[in-house]
């Protein structure tokens, strides 16, 4: 297999452990204020992701690495034509960690509920943002023979992208809330249990939705694959939801991630061997061999790669074991 071959397949894993990841952390920013009350509430619900939510967006940041080392021309060509979302996403980013860590560092409710906001308004902007990102992927953008993005902000909203950032927010609000039954005291666990009925119903719709939109509007399902794993995904979220149904919400966890991860999967194996679609030209679209970097430089980040992932693996599922209890009243410092 091919160096470029394995790099795609290495960013598409990335991207998968970043939803999967990531997903329930933005869900359970959302949750704060829709589950909630008092602020013992607030902050159990901040405290189930506490010690694991910088850490998972080491992912994304690996993935963006990854892109501009091993497929340079992929990278310019999408932060050329994606810098407007890029730069509101970097800054929900960034204000969506600063609250986290300044909400404590004063007593005043004013003070709390304005970072609560902000908390809830970043994760909301964040998980709606990916889904239009990625779905532009598959959509098409308006790129020219010399691999530059000539279109503007709007040409990366459509009807299409707009139901796919929508499906992004209501799994990962789904995901937040099985997450939050998993990890939150009694009291948290049963409204989110409650909650995650109605988003997981609205999930499941709005992704038949989008499998629809993509057959019509896209060429990712000449993939025989990408069509069999958009399938078993749907099939996983349904899943996930009856579970909930009967409360059993660690099995559900597992279920709605698979259902993530081969979410994910189903983009990249339609896209292949493609990383970016020309809406001008499919001949102007940018795929593996004309988006890779050099031999030697595959190279050498393959033997980085084999050494330090392992490490950064083991590491973050470390922190998962450690951090692995439910988080309760008693665990809240006064």
């Amino acid at each position: 297999m091919e160096l470029g071959v394995i790099w795609f397949i290495l960013i598409g894993i990335l991207f998968a452990g970043f939803f999967f990841f990531e997903g329930f952390d933005f869900g359970v920013g959302i949750l704060l204020l829709l589950i909630g009350r008092k602020d013992t509430e607030k902050r159990i619900i901040i405290n189930t992701i506490g010690p694991v939510w910088d850490g998972n967006e080491v992912w994304l940041i690996t993935a963006g690495g990854a892109i501009f080392a091993a497929f340079p021309n992929w990278y310019a060509t999408m932060f050329s034509g994606f810098y407007l979302a890029l730069l509101i996403i970097l800054v929900a980013l960034i204000l969506r960690g600063v609250a986290f860590e300044f909400r404590s560092k004063n007593e005043s409710e004013n003070w709390r509920n304005s970072w609560d906001k902000i908390i809830f308004i970043s994760s909301t902007l964040l998980a709606i943002l990916f889904g239009v990102a990625l779905a532009n992927f598959i959509k098409g953008v308006p790129i020219d023979k010399s691999m530059n993005y000539v279109g503007g902000f709007f040409d990366l909203i459509s009807i299409y992208t707009v139901v796919a950032g929508i499906t992004t927010l209501l799994v990962f609000i789904f995901h937040g809330a099985v997450f939050l039954a998993l990890k939150a005291d009694k009291s948290i666990e049963t409204r989110a249990l409650k909650i995650a009925k109605p988003f997981g119903a609205a999930a499941i719709v709005v992704s038949i939705l989008l499998i629809g939109l993509t057959f019509l509007q896209t060429d990712l399902f000449h993939s025989k694959l990408a069509l069999l794993s958009a399938l078993v995904s749907l099939v996983a979220l349904i899943l996930s939801w009856y579970l909930i149904v009967l409360k059993k919400a660690k099995i559900a966890m597992l279920t709605n991630g698979l259902s993530i991860v081969l979410g994910v999967a189903t983009l990249f194996l339609g896209l292949f061997p493609r990383v970016m679609v020309s809406s001008i030209n499919p001949e102007y679209s940018l795929t593996i061999a004309n988006a890779s970097s050099s031999l030697y430089t595959l190279t050498l980040m393959t033997k980085v790669a084999v050494i330090f992932v392992p490490i950064v693996l083991g590491y973050q599922a470390w922190t998962y074991w450690i951090f692995r209890k439910r988080v309760t009243p008693k665990d809240i410092e006064y």
